[in-house]
């Protein structure tokens, strides 16, 4: 069958998680590959097992997102890390929730398959920034979208301007203040390829620096 929607994976070092994720996807996405600056020869190996591959210069998990979504061409697009930390069969039920109108925006909400496969310090300030938002706009969803499909043209309508870790957050932000159908299902949170680290949870530092890009998204 042909694809019915575009995956965009944003990727910075992660050759060894694609040789494993990118044979998995299911042939309802056509997968972009967006390089951030890998130097691990990402972009080959993303090109050898057939995704398009988009190069990002401007470091960002914003910036890496958002050249993917503009590279997309089909109606419906989804957004997942591409450190295999989620198995890409869970965004079927995500894609079918947008595609029959059940929801604008549908995202996945972390189950973790094991002990400290989602850290403690990341755990607790994705639970703090939620709560927040709870209070400040009644948000409905209980995580910040790591695994999420809606309708391209209407994601480029909210004009989401973060291009670092606020990205997701404040895409919730306008998502919620546009009146936008949320739909969110549980997905399994398994550890992230051997060979990769993560750029936010794989360190205090690293949950420092996105704490403080949500700061600055909610200010």
């Amino acid at each position: 069958m042909d694809p019915v929607c575009d995956l965009v994976l944003p990727c910075r070092d992660e050759a060894p998680a694609l040789r494993v994720l990118l044979p998995t996807v299911p042939e309802e996405f056509a997968v972009i590959v967006v390089d951030n600056g890998s130097r691990d020869g990402t972009a080959d190996v993303a090109r050898a097992l057939g995704a398009t591959v988009v190069a990002e210069s401007r470091a960002g998990y914003g910036a890496a997102v958002h050249a993917g979504v503009l590279a997309a061409r089909r109606e419906f697009v989804a957004v997942m890390d591409g450190d295999d930390s989620f198995d890409p069969a869970a965004l079927l039920p995500l894609l079918a929730d947008v595609r029959s109108g059940r929801a604008d925006l549908a995202v996945g909400r972390r189950r973790p398959v094991g002990r400290g496969v989602w850290p403690w310090h990341a755990r607790t300030g994705n639970a703090i920034v939620l709560w927040l938002l709870r209070r400040r706009i009644r948000v409905t969803v209980h995580d910040i979208a790591p695994i999420r499909v809606c309708r391209r043209d209407a994601l480029l309508g909210l004009a989401v301007q973060d291009r670092r870790f606020g990205y997701p957050l404040e895409l919730l932000l306008k998502a919620t203040a546009a009146g936008w159908r949320f739909v969110e299902r549980d997905v399994a949170y398994r550890p992230r390829a051997a060979g990769t680290r993560s750029k936010v949870s794989g360190s205090m530092r690293g949950t420092l620096r996105t704490a403080r890009d949500f700061w600055r998204v909610m200010a």
